[in-house]
């Protein structure tokens, strides 16, 4: 379902933490990996060395999220990141049915060691730490995190990140989502680590927390569509480099620099700033001063 948000890149966007991030360990700079094609490097279909030759094997997480997938179906087109994917795909000379779909569970598609697809699009935050097991694309959206509550909630007037410190938070495990929560914030009170975006919702709705922090599309959808009562407090200045959300490859891939060119030429085409609105659309949310 679409959305009606619009916001640009420079503030951030929209786009669901749904399971992206890195706790404190991880941190939450970001790094830009940009390996390019050389000038004789053929990014033909035929030429590029896919895991099952012919086709291009994509993968994401079980369940897949909105606004960045639509009824859980990252086949069907749908989303910012399946319309993405398919704009990439196309990019490399894959039709629509050159791509085949495979789950695979956030924390997997981060380890080090091989890989069961060509890239992995689950709104994944490109970080140094993540660096080191895995190769990052360029970043294809720009985003930043924002704290939901009850409308009823205690820091439901909240305009500051020092109003937020006596507050009971939580987020996504491994998210760095979660890791805003520990560095940014840095509540007086134990900080909770969902399995994911669905339980964190439901303590949020059980009044379990007082806010859960994710990604500021991710946000929109769920105050929109899925949560009653509930809104978006405010969201979180960019803490240095502008996070980023990058495919995700097997360290030192053969296809890197291919895909980095087929996103690199639908931005300046312009055609990724048309997915992004047309999926990613919708009013801002108010910054939180320090």
């Amino acid at each position: 379902m679409k959305l009606g948000l619009q916001f640009s890149l420079s503030v951030s966007a929209v786009a669901a933490m749904t399971l992206a991030g890195c706790g404190t360990e991880t941190g939450t700079s970001a790094i830009s990996t940009e390996p390019q094609p050389s000038a004789s490097a053929d990014c033909s279909k035929d030429a590029l060395k896919t895991i099952v030759p012919g086709t291009l094997t994509v993968a994401t997480d079980t369940p897949a999220y909105s606004p960045y997938f639509e009824d859980d179906d990252p086949a069907n087109g749908r989303g910012f990141e399946s319309a993405l994917t398919y704009a990439v795909a196309g990019k490399l000379g894959f039709a629509s049915g050159d791509v085949s779909w495979v789950r695979a569970p956030f924390s997997k598609a981060l380890s080090a060691g091989e890989k069961s697809f060509d890239f992995d699009i689950n709104q994944v935050s490109i970080t140094a730490k993540r660096g080191e097991s895995v190769d990052f694309s360029k970043g294809y959206y720009s985003v930043n995190q924002a704290v939901i509550a009850l409308k009823d909630s205690t820091i439901a007037a909240a305009t500051s990140v020092a109003a937020l410190k006596r507050a009971k938070l939580g987020a996504a495990q491994g998210s760095t989502s979660l890791a805003v929560i520990k560095d940014v914030v840095r509540p007086t009170k134990p900080v909770v680590a969902f399995t994911d975006t669905v339980q964190a919702e439901a303590a949020l709705a059980g009044k379990q927390v007082d806010g859960i922090v994710v990604d500021l599309p991710t946000a929109f959808t769920i105050t929109e569509s899925e949560l009653d009562n509930t809104m978006i407090v405010g969201q979180f200045e960019p803490q240095g480099k502008m996070e980023e959300f990058g495919l995700v490859l097997v360290k030192d891939s053969p296809i890197l620099g291919c895909v980095n060119q087929a996103i690199v030429e639908l931005k300046q085409s312009g055609e990724l700033k048309r997915i992004q609105d047309l999926w990613l659309a919708g009013e801002t949310a108010p910054i939180l001063t320090p």
